[in-house]
C-alpha cells in the first residue's frame, strides 16, 4: 500500500488511519509545497520475544526536491539509501549527504531536523526499517 505525503500531518494521519492514500491538495497551493514522499508499507512484524515491540520495513520514494517537515519516529530506525541521494540530519548531529548503500540512524529519543531529495532534478529511494511499540504511529510532526 502506498501513502502519498505532503505535510508531517498528512503522513501521520496515514500511519494512523491505515494506510490509506491522504487526499491532495487543492490545485492552487500545489506549486507552493514541495513535492511529496511516496511511503509503501512493505511488512509489519511483531517480536515475540520483546513483548510490545513489533518491526515496521517501508520504503520512501523522494520525488525530485521532496522534504519531510521536522518530525520524530519513537522507534529505532535504521536507513538504508537504494537510489540517488538523501540529506539527513537529526538534532545534535551533522547534516549528512548519503548515497546508494550508505547508512543512517535515529533512535527513539533523536528530532529528525532534516530530511530531504539531495537533487531538485533526480528521484531518491531509501528503505528504512523501524522497531517501535506495537499499534502506534511511527512519524510524529513537530512544530
Amino acid at each position: 500500500m502506498s501513502i502519498l505525503v505532503r505535510t508531517g500531518f498528512a503522513f501521520f494521519a496515514a500511519a494512523l488511519f491505515g494506510h490509506a492514500a491522504v487526499a491532495a491538495q487543492p490545485a492552487g497551493h500545489a506549486a507552493a509545497q514541495p513535492p511529496q514522499a511516496i511511503v509503501k508499507e512493505l511488512m509489519t512484524k511483531g517480536l515475540s520475544d520483546i513483548p510490545g515491540k513489533e518491526v515496521l520495513m517501508i520504503t520512501v520514494d523522494y520525488p525530485p526536491g521532496a522534504v519531510d517537515p521536522v518530525h520524530r519516529h519513537d522507534a529505532h530506525s535504521y536507513v538504508y539509501v537504494l537510489e540517488g541521494s538523501i540529506v539527513m540530519q537529526v538534532q545534535g548531529g551533522r547534516e549528512v549527504t548519503l548515497t546508494p548503500g550508505q547508512t543512517f540512524y535515529e533512535g527513539p529519543d533523536d528530532l529528525h531536523t532534516v530530511g530531504r531529495n539531495a537533487s531538485q532534478t533526480r528521484p531518491a529511494k531509501f528503505l528504512v526499517v523501524l522497531v517501535k511499540d506495537k499499534g502506534v504511529p511511527f512519524f510524529i510532526p513537530v512544530k
